[in-house]
């Protein structure tokens, strides 16, 4: 059971960069179209995300450090999926 444990911790920062490097092409992918600086949430999935990453590695081991990084990019691939709604659409200013 140890060797699995320490496969785990060799190889998830390895699957954190392949992760990174996916959401990063797919963002630049979708930069070119013309969009909004805050029509997603990947600002506050990162937030939300490093602070549930901070919690879980410091109970899961001590191993905050790589908790507040998966944290990260897990916050931002969840956070830049979920498109924040028009506010001012249907409403009439005055």
């Amino acid at each position: 059971m140890e060797a699995v444990f320490e496969f785990t911790r060799a190889a998830l920062p390895w699957v954190a960069v392949g992760l990174l490097l996916a959401v990063f092409a797919a963002r630049s992918a979708r930069k070119n179209q013309k969009q909004d600086p805050g029509e997603n949430y990947g600002t506050e999935g990162m937030c939300l995300g490093m602070c549930m990453g901070t919690a879980i590695g410091a109970s899961l081991g001590n191993n905050t450090g790589l908790g507040i990084s998966l944290g990260m990019l897990i916050g931002l691939a969840i956070g830049t999926c979920i498109k924040k709604e028009d506010r001012h659409n249907g409403h009439d200013e005055q």
